[in-house]
């Protein structure tokens, strides 16, 4: 039987197959008219698993976004919920529609949870958010985003200048004295990851070829060693990564940050200042 992972990654697989070809023959491939993707996202990748939206976790984004390739997301966990085990962002109608899955170790807490980042959005579309509890059951969050063009939008730099920040980290870490009044008290982090996240469908104005697609696929992010989260994405996270996320205190509070991308090129940081 396949691993949640493996659907994850065959769905991200099926997305660029098919733009693949759309891009090879000059043409889209947009879904047709009427088309609801989720249906077959929530086939593919939850086994039609019954979700439902009972506010276990909430879901911020704008109506109208002002930037497609820059799409501010946030999404909360309230102390009721308890443990969870993962978190995963959907866009239904982007080309690979399983944004990130983020998996919460011990330093998430048990608390209230907030996790938020930028995301690119191709076309007006549902965004959703879905917590997996251990025993298995699926909480959704549902909000309908108008965008357009975000996953093949231009980079902000070309590819060469791009690559020469490449894996960049900044780590810093908030204390926010209403957080700390909180049962259990967490504290805020955020990581700040320089990388372009090319996603295939970018082409070159001088050559006119389409970039090649190189992302952060893989993020672990831990306090004093102990898990935070850990993450698994796909092309629609925004170029240079960005997440602030809360976390439960520990003795020294160091964040611990570790990501590597499709190239296999390994980046490494602390909150204490320490990367390579």
């Amino acid at each position: 039987m396949a691993t949640r992972k493996q659907k994850i990654g065959a769905v991200a697989f099926a997305g660029a197959l098919v733009l693949s070809l759309g891009l090879s023959l000059g043409v889209s491939a947009p879904a047709a008219a009427g088309d609801d993707p989720w249906q077959d996202i929530h086939r593919d990748v939850f086994d039609s698993r019954a979700v439902v939206e009972d506010g276990l976790v909430t879901l911020e984004a704008p109506y109208r976004a002002e930037d497609a390739a820059v799409v501010p997301i946030t999404m909360r966990i309230p102390a009721s919920a308890g443990e969870v085990k993962s978190l995963t962002l959907v866009i239904d109608k982007n080309p690979s529609p399983v944004v990130a899955t983020f998996h919460f170790g011990e330093a998430a807490g048990k608390g209230e949870r907030m996790l938020s980042t930028r995301v690119r959005i191709d076309m007006y579309s549902n965004v959703r958010a879905i917590v997996e509890t251990p025993d298995g059951k699926l909480h959704m969050a549902t909000q309908f985003v108008k965008a357009s063009g975000g996953c093949s939008a231009a980079a902000s730099k070309d590819a060469d200048e791009a690559l020469a920040s490449l894996g960049k980290i900044q780590v810093r870490s908030f204390e926010d004295a209403a957080a700390k009044d909180r049962s259990p008290p967490v504290r805020e982090a955020q990581v700040m990851i320089r990388h372009p996240n090319f996603t295939g469908m970018q082409m070159d104005q001088v050559t006119r070829q389409y970039t090649p697609m190189r992302i952060v696929s893989e993020l672990d992010v831990k306090r004093d060693g102990a898990l935070i989260f850990a993450m698994e994405s796909g092309i629609s996270i925004s170029e240079n990564p960005n997440f602030r996320f809360t976390y439960v205190p520990g003795n020294e509070n160091v964040i611990e940050v570790t990501a590597k991308d499709t190239e296999g090129k390994v980046f490494t940081a602390t909150s204490a200042g320490k990367a390579s």
